[in-house]
């Protein structure tokens, strides 16, 4: 199992989590509050499943050693529109059909 280590802020004490979803499950409340602000700039379809994966993905693909101070200010700080470019992205990767049923 993969332990991610996360280093503590100006202490000794770092946070150890187990799993991606124990650090997710920590980040959750910065990740709510940033849905909730891009719901009201009117990003109504972002969910909280898409700032992780955007940050996961992109921003902290590459970092090491990030704090979980550093992890909670990317958060709340991404600029709204990567995070949508980011998503339409995806969702143009994603197989589309055409519909000739008629209802």
């Amino acid at each position: 199992m993969k332990i991610f280590k996360i280093k503590g802020m100006g202490t000794k004490m770092d946070v150890e989590f187990n799993s991606l979803e124990e650090l997710y499950n920590r980040l959750k409340p910065a990740l709510i509050t940033k849905r909730n602000e891009m719901k009201r700039n009117g990003y109504k379809y972002i969910k909280v499943e898409d700032i992780w994966n955007y940050l996961k993905e992109v921003k902290w693909k590459k970092a090491k050693d990030l704090s979980l101070y550093e992890m909670v200010s990317d958060v709340l700080n991404v600029d709204d529109l990567l995070i949508d470019d980011y998503l339409k992205q995806k969702l143009n990767l994603k197989n589309r059909e055409i519909y000739f049923k008629e209802e």
